[in-house]
């Protein structure tokens, strides 16, 4: 969970600012209210946990808006007027295929501080938001990035263009002009996020009519529109590939400047499409929440006086309860609304992002309600669980594995190119999936094979006496895709291939496939990590679907064994596909 440090000086004047009082007048009382348990606080700061699902009270100011909200100080949660700016951005085409969505708002007159300290802190916590909201909304920047800049300094109408990476400004925190190629592999924040831009040949820029850069997103602005000490009015891009993601970065950094004083003004946005939109949006969201279903979850009748307090508490409205006579014949789904029955109409800022379903209003009703008021009984709702179609072949090779005496075992999906398949003579499948920044050499990659896994497993448990016998059934990855293997491998003196083959033939039997399509095909030398002449491979309708035998003792010395050892792996979803389910 993201960790806020509220300092008591912001607070403070954000509560001047609004003219809200209560009667405890501290903020550590305040917080728990609203469910932010206070980690630490002194006469400086407050050190809170905000849970992940709300990303609406990342920063001192939409915070403050969400205590006086559940405090019943409705007096001062207002709306949030949004009048013309006039000022234009022309989006360019190219950017369909780079980073489609931008929105951008004005915020003028800004209460920033009354003296350097307080303007200070009015920057860091300013700067501490906007990268909260880059890591939780945005993904890291990839679905969302937030750009703030001196609006005294720019020049409208702006461009959102592509520009190539020859193209030179002064960026952030640098006293030199850069070049693109020379941001992303020099400058700090171009290191880190150079990811973002891989694959591109040419690059997003905002500029205004002067041609001064304001930003590169995601990456950095320029250096010339910084937010100063003295700034007080605002303008705000935020660009990305997600228009949810996008358009809550906006409200709230827009929510956050209003709290202390400012006043919001919308830009118009000529999209890469010739679409015309104007943002941003404060507009309220309204959800239909069927009663029946409110009753269900929180397990009483809760009547519409304290849904309608409970709701406001949480910053929303209830604005009626009526009979549905626009939805369903009948509950098919838990959220449907049924023609007949009572529904609630609900309206919930926009910049509440996290309610995407009817059960995320009934979770503000029951914060709302408060959960000491809910009664002390089990929940009377009943759901038959329905086993996935995945499950029914996994149940079904351990249970054929536990037959034959081997222990489930568990480990790292992350592996390395020497273990997968140098040393285990196995060919690549597809592209592996690389780490970008390995923490150590023996994790590079996510494995293919599970096998490498159980031999190191062995490796490890070397001096503990024979026989270990163990399986996994994991995940491994494919061209970027999850797929799941079945392996073993046993270290015992007395077995070899027939072994192996005994396990394999007891496997397939226990899948349910009949031993007329199955045929067992030797292996070229080299083929795999097993001894010439005592390795096979299975194949069921002529698709092989895993290989067994006898581990060649050049590949276990390289894994620090010297004991005989026979093993086998299988494709999972080959076997799912190829053999039919002996139930259905």
């Amino acid at each position: 969970m993201p960790t806020i440090n509220l300092q008591h000086s912001i607070l403070n004047r954000i509560q001047s600012i609004n003219n809200f009082k209560h009667e405890s007048g501290k903020w550590p009382d305040l917080l728990p209210e609203i469910g932010c348990p206070v980690e630490d606080f002194d006469k400086a700061e407050i050190e809170i946990e905000v849970f992940p699902d709300r990303p609406d009270l990342l920063s001192h100011e939409t915070m403050a808006r969400a205590v006086r909200s559940f405090l019943g100080s409705h007096d001062t949660v207002n709306k949030v007027e949004v009048t013309k700016s006039g000022i234009r951005i022309d989006v360019d085409s190219s950017l369909k295929e780079v980073r489609p969505v931008i929105m951008a708002a004005v915020v003028r007159g800004v209460d920033t501080g009354k003296d350097q300290s307080e303007r200070d802190a009015f920057i860091q916590s300013l700067m501490d938001h906007q990268e909260k909201l880059h890591l939780t909304l945005g993904r890291r920047r990839s679905l969302s990035s937030i750009g703030v800049h001196d609006l005294s300094r720019l020049k409208a109408p702006f461009r959102y263009e592509t520009v190539e990476d020859s193209f030179s400004f002064t960026p952030l925190s640098s006293d030199r002009k850069m070049c693109i190629s020379e941001v992303l592999s020099e400058h700090p924040k171009g290191i880190e996020y150079a990811h973002l831009m891989d694959s591109m040949d040419h690059f997003p820029v905002i500029l205004d009519s002067n041609d001064e850069i304001l930003s590169f997103p995601p990456i950095i602005n320029g250096e010339h529109t910084t937010v100063r000490e003295g700034t007080t009015d605002f303008f705000i891009d935020v660009t990305g590939t997600d228009e949810r993601a996008c358009e809550t970065c906006l409200l709230l950094v827009c929510l956050s400047l209003s709290e202390l004083g400012g006043k919001v003004e919308s830009v118009e946005i000529s999209g890469w499409n010739g679409e015309v939109s104007t943002t941003p949006n404060f507009d309220d969201r309204i959800h239909r929440v069927p009663s029946r279903l409110v009753k269900a979850i929180l397990g009483i009748d809760i009547d519409e006086s304290e849904i309608s307090n409970a709701i406001s508490r949480m910053g929303g409205e209830l604005i009626e309860t009526r009979t549905v006579t626009d939805g369903s014949e009948r509950a098919e789904r838990w959220s449907d609304c049924v023609v007949g029955e009572m529904e609630h109409i609900v309206s919930m800022p926009r910049w509440r992002s996290d309610i995407m379903h009817p059960v995320d209003i009934i979770e503000d009703i029951a914060i709302g309600f408060g959960y000491g008021n809910l009664p002390e009984k089990l929940s009377s709702v009943h759901i038959d669980a329905v086993p996935l179609p995945s499950s029914h072949i996994k149940r079904r090779i351990r249970s054929s594995f536990r037959s034959v005496g081997l222990q489930e075992t568990q480990s790292l999906t992350l592996s390395n190119e020497r273990d997968q398949f140098e040393t285990m003579r196995w060919e690549k499948i597809g592209n592996p999936s690389e780490i970008s920044n390995p923490i150590t050499m023996d994790h590079t990659l996510m494995r293919q094979f599970i096998l490498p896994s159980l031999l190191k497993l062995l490796s490890s448990n070397r001096h503990h006496e024979l026989p270990q016998r163990v399986y996994e059934l994991g995940e491994v990855v494919h061209n970027s895709k999850n797929g799941t293997r079945a392996s073993w491998a046993c270290a015992e003196v007395g077995s070899g291939f027939t072994a192996a083959k005994g396990i394999s033939q007891a496997l397939i039997r226990d899948l349910g496939c009949e031993f007329d399509n199955i045929e067992f095909a030797p292996l070229r030398d080299g083929e795999g990590p097993w001894i010439f002449g005592r390795g096979a491979k299975i194949l069921i309708g002529g698709e092989e679907v895993g290989q067994f035998g006898e581990v060649d003792p050049h590949v276990s010395s390289e894994f620090g064994l010297r004991s005989p050892i026979q093993a086998g792996e299988f494709d999972v979803e080959k076997l799912a596909s190829l053999i039919p389910d002996p139930v259905l």
